[in-house]
């Protein structure tokens, strides 16, 4: 496949670099920073599944360097989507399709409606990684999971292809049967694990060893998956449960990418994750209160912090 890593940051660059050691053509759609910072310092993955060298990464600056893209995988904070808008207009033109895996769920309606609903699949990812220093992925969680299904009916073909790559590579794929239930469970989770642990600014084995704060995150758990049902989608209690069950199974010092971002000193999607979460539940008449107290504990280091 020919794919379009737009974000390359910590997530897009290490499942670029996956795909590229399997032998496809992989192009980093990257502003100019980024761009010179591979360019000085190449592209490395120090991961616990094994390390990797991209050797000459492929960067491009702009949409009109690509041609024939097959596949867009758009990697980037909720809060630069806007931004991309126009590079993913021209890559959808020229015949690629977008696979997102931004947290939440409100850019999907927007993708949508600026790219049209045959050219957005759905899609997630779990895995853990940052960038250090050089630029260089930090990849530290055992799991490094995407997973993505058709949100029309003519994706079928472009998601098999993709199911196809992803096992050709070191990582792992699913082709999902059910993209929308799966991206609100991984929304479900994300709200509570990113949300407790950037508003008490601990990781999460911190957060476990207080009952009465590690509470918090199960009844955050509890009301996204109110929020889901709210919107026709049929979480459970049991998966409640599960999620609640994966917090308490993380390493006592794993923590989410949000509360990185905040110890970094680097923008937070909160926004993106608890604020959306707010408006899709006033959309629907839901009183949220654990999630509105996260959202406003956390609001004060949503902007970069000198």
């Amino acid at each position: 496949m020919k794919i379009v890593v737009l974000g390359a940051g910590a997530l897009g660059a290490y499942f670029g670099a996956r795909w590229q050691e399997a032998g496809h053509e992989v192009i980093n759609l990257v502003r100019e920073g980024r761009a010179e910072q591979i360019e000085k310092n190449g592209l490395k993955l120090h991961s616990e599944m094994g390390d990797y060298e991209v050797p000459d990464p492929v960067i491009a600056r702009s949409p009109e360097e690509i041609e024939s893209p097959d596949l867009v995988f758009l990697a980037v904070k909720g809060y630069h989507l806007h931004g991309t808008l126009d590079w993913l207009k021209a890559l959808v033109n020229k015949g690629a399709k977008v696979y997102p895996v931004l947290n939440g769920m409100e850019h999907i309606s927007i993708l949508q409606k600026e790219l049209g609903e045959e050219a957005v699949i759905g899609g997630l990812s779990y895995i853990i990684a940052t960038l250090d220093e050089a630029g260089h992925v930090v990849h530290t969680s055992p799991f490094h999971d995407l997973v993505f299904g058709p949100l029309h009916t003519s994706q079928q073909a472009i998601c098999e292809e993709l199911a196809l790559a992803c096992n050709q590579a070191n990582m792992n794929g699913t082709l999902s049967t059910n993209i929308l239930e799966d991206m609100w469970k991984k929304y479900m989770f994300i709200t509570a694990f990113s949300g407790i642990t950037t508003a008490v600014n601990q990781p999460i084995g911190v957060v476990r060893s207080y009952p009465q704060t590690f509470r918090i995150a199960e009844r955050i758990l509890t009301e996204m998956k109110e929020l889901a049902n709210a919107h026709n989608i049929s979480l459970t209690d049991e998966q409640v449960q599960q999620a609640f069950e994966h917090l308490r199974g993380f390493d006592h010092e794993m923590t989410s990418s949000m509360h990185q971002d905040r110890r970094k000193g680097l923008p937070l999607e909160v926004e993106h994750l608890h604020g959306g979460a707010l408006r899709l539940g006033s959309e629907v008449g839901l009183s949220m209160p654990y999630i509105e107290t996260i959202h406003a504990m956390i609001k004060p280091y949503e902007e970069y912090q000198q």
